[in-house]
């Protein structure tokens, strides 16, 4: 059953190419994904025009120079999404980060310089041919990612593709072909000379598209690919690199609190300040770093806590679930619950002792329950800190400790938070630390 049926938009930009006198054909992941049957919304084209010729061909408006030097053309369809259109080229340099290509290759030259044989399949849409050179149909039927000739050579030219080839494998549940295995474990001590933006990025499709993240994150393992890029993750146990699989359902739309969640359970070991460098260092944004640290900040706060409570049986007092809802905050108790549950069926995964699933939900609803009912942060208090200023307590760093002791007292019974108990307490406070500001 033939499976590949591009787009019409596709089709149109590829017949206007194509009657124009310019060789034309599909390439690359879109080929790959239609033939294992997967939706692919990206269709790329590869063609004998010059980058000048496609733009002289669609014109400026819908033409967009996304990559020139390197032959990439973006056109634009009737609805608007862009499409990229390569020249042929073949490489004449590479530092391993960076190449010089040169135009004028034919098809077969340009499939050549692809990285794996799954990827430089192509397929014309005129005559409804399908190029496969090196083999990319059989090694789809195999299940297998092979690189394109010789292995070093394609690792060498470009360090990224030894990543690249371990997310293929566990996204689609191939094997690594065994020579191209080793070639990426040759290839790993010079992983650092990739940016760490694009390091992250090789991580984040991990994330974003691997049903199973631990499948690529053991390869970064094994192949010493986490001891070149990331040895923070080198030593840690396996249960920890399984947190990320149970924080995502496969099939599931994309969210997007999707990604930062796996992030979080796969540096849930980590202490969160080692976690905020370590996302700060791989070019992570802003809001990504507060939210992945904060997370696992309060997991390490509460989160042995919580996990011996549920563990042992024991009875968990209403105070026990104000105290953890006030660590977690009220916006994150979800997520929180999350990540919990995941590190959790990690640790049950890994044969270890963890909460049975049965009573996380009751937990889960007393902690909603409370954020939504109970006064659990000091905004939540019948006093605030001009009332205390009022009651003769001067400002300074005194002050705000002795609202959070209120609020604890608080936590303990919530009856307590009335303006007159609160403020004979705050006073009490004040004076058997003898007044001292």
């Amino acid at each position: 059953m033939n499976r590949l049926h591009p787009p019409p938009a596709v089709l149109e930009i590829a017949d206007r190419l194509e009657s124009a006198g310019y060789e034309t054909w599909c390439v690359g992941g879109a080929i790959r994904d239609a033939l294992l049957g997967h939706p692919h919304l990206d269709w790329d084209l590869a063609t004998s025009a010059t980058p000048a010729q496609v733009r002289a061909l669609f014109g400026n408006r819908q033409t967009i120079p996304v990559g020139v030097e390197f032959g990439t053309v973006g056109v634009l369809d009737r609805h608007g999404r862009m499409h990229e259109v390569t020249t042929f080229r073949h490489d004449v340099q590479t530092d391993g980060r960076h190449a010089v290509v040169e135009f004028g290759a034919s098809l077969n030259q340009d499939l050549a310089r692809r990285d794996f044989t799954i990827n430089a399949i192509a397929y014309s849409p005129r005559t409804g041919e399908i190029r496969d050179p090196f083999g990319g149909r059989a090694d789809l039927e195999s299940k297998l990612v092979r690189a394109v000739g010789d292995p070093d050579e394609r690792m060498r030219e470009d360090r990224l593709r030894a990543l690249r080839a371990i997310r293929f494998a566990a996204r689609f549940g191939f094997a690594l072909d065994p020579a191209t295995r080793a070639a990426i474990e040759r290839s790993a001590p010079y992983l650092g000379r990739l940016s760490p933006e694009r390091v992250k990025q090789e991580l984040d499709k991990t994330m974003e598209q691997v049903a199973c993240p631990s499948a690529a994150l053991e390869m970064w393992r094994d192949t010493g690919a986490f001891h070149a890029l990331i040895p923070q993750l080198d030593d840690v146990p396996r249960e920890a690199l399984l947190v990320p699989d149970f924080l995502a359902k496969p099939g599931l739309p994309r969210r997007p609190g999707r990604r930062m969640l796996r992030y979080a359970g796969l540096l849930s070991s980590l202490p969160a300040d080692a976690v905020t460098k370590l996302m700060t260092a791989l070019r992570s944004s802003r809001q990504e770093i507060q939210n992945v640290s904060l997370l696992v900040g309060r997991w390490h706060a509460i989160g042995t806590d919580m996990t011996d409570a549920l563990v042992t049986r024991r009875p968990i007092e209403d105070a026990a679930i104000r105290r953890w809802a006030a660590a977690i905050g009220r916006l994150r108790i979800a997520s929180f619950m999350r990540l919990a549950s995941a590190v959790w069926s990690a640790q049950r995964a890994a044969n270890r002792s963890a909460p049975d699933p049965v009573s996380i939900r009751p937990i889960y609803r007393r902690l909603v329950a409370s954020a939504l009912r109970d006064p659990i942060d000091l905004g939540s208090l019948a006093v605030d800190g001009d009332d205390l200023r009022r009651a003769g307590i001067p400002p300074g760093p005194r002050l705000g400790s002795i609202l959070n002791a209120l609020l604890g007292s608080v936590l303990e019974d919530p009856m307590r938070n009335t303006p007159e108990w609160l403020l004979h307490e705050a006073r009490r406070v004040y004076a058997g630390d003898g007044g001292n500001a």
